[in-house]
């Protein structure tokens, strides 16, 4: 959960812009709207703490809302490649300490770095990567990608991994795997309707691998999908 404290701003209410100060603010950051269409600012603005309609290319419109004062910011300008590069100038100019950039493929990505924006993201390249993985592999039900080859995925266990404990599965030793941890989805009945809630088990090494188990998993590719393809 996000600390009360924290403070972010969002330059660019296209779909992922407000999809992202929506997130935000469900996890109880303190987030800053801002987009130079006024509609899409008043449509936001029940939303979130704070919506302005600026141009966020200009530097005194910026550091009238104490832009400088928030975490991060980030540039989630999505149509227009000349208004994102634009608003990264004027950030690394007002030496904002983190800025965070939208890019739509590897050569925006390269411009952005070259100017000085060291976080840049791809959101399409990474949703295609998780849709690659769970198409490859059904039993993967989240995945996120680490440095150095390494992953975290939320999984469905190997059918010869059901019944049978984490010791005599022995992850760390026979698969260079760490389980974080055993979730749950059960069918509740709350006020009259049927809800699903997540039960979340910490488990040792006599916890059983049950059927409707996920695991949450870390750790290289390779060794994750040797696991995934376990036949005894």
């Amino acid at each position: 959960m996000a600390n009360s404290t924290s403070k972010f701003a969002i330059i660019g209410m296209g779909q992922f812009g407000h999809a992202l100060v929506r997130n935000l603010t469900q996890r109880g950051a303190e987030v800053l709207a801002i987009d130079i269409n006024e509609q899409l600012i008043d449509d936001i603005a029940g939303e979130v703490a704070y919506a302005v309609a600026l141009d966020a290319t200009d530097p005194k419109a910026l550091t009238s809302q104490n832009i400088s004062d928030y975490d991060a910011v980030v540039i989630a300008i999505g149509a227009n490649f000349e208004q994102l590069t634009l608003c990264a100038v004027t950030l690394l100019e007002l030496d904002i300490k983190r800025i965070i950039a939208r890019a739509t493929g590897p050569v925006q990505q390269t411009i952005l770095e070259k100017i000085g924006i060291r976080e840049v993201l791809i959101p399409e390249s990474e949703v295609a990567t998780i849709v690659t993985e769970k198409l490859l592999n059904p039993s993967i039900v989240s995945y996120l990608e680490l440095p150095d080859d390494y992953r975290i995925v939320q999984m469905k266990p190997p059918e010869v991994a059901i019944g049978r404990s984490i010791g005599e599965l022995d992850l760390r030793d026979r698969y260079n795997l760490s389980l974080i941890t055993i979730t749950k989805e059960l069918e509740v009945i709350k006020n009259g309707r049927v809800i699903l809630e997540e039960h979340i088990n910490i488990p040792n090494s006599s916890t059983e691998i049950g059927e409707d188990d996920f695991m949450l998993i870390f750790g290289q590719q390779e060794d994750i999908e040797r696991f995934l393809e376990i036949n005894e």
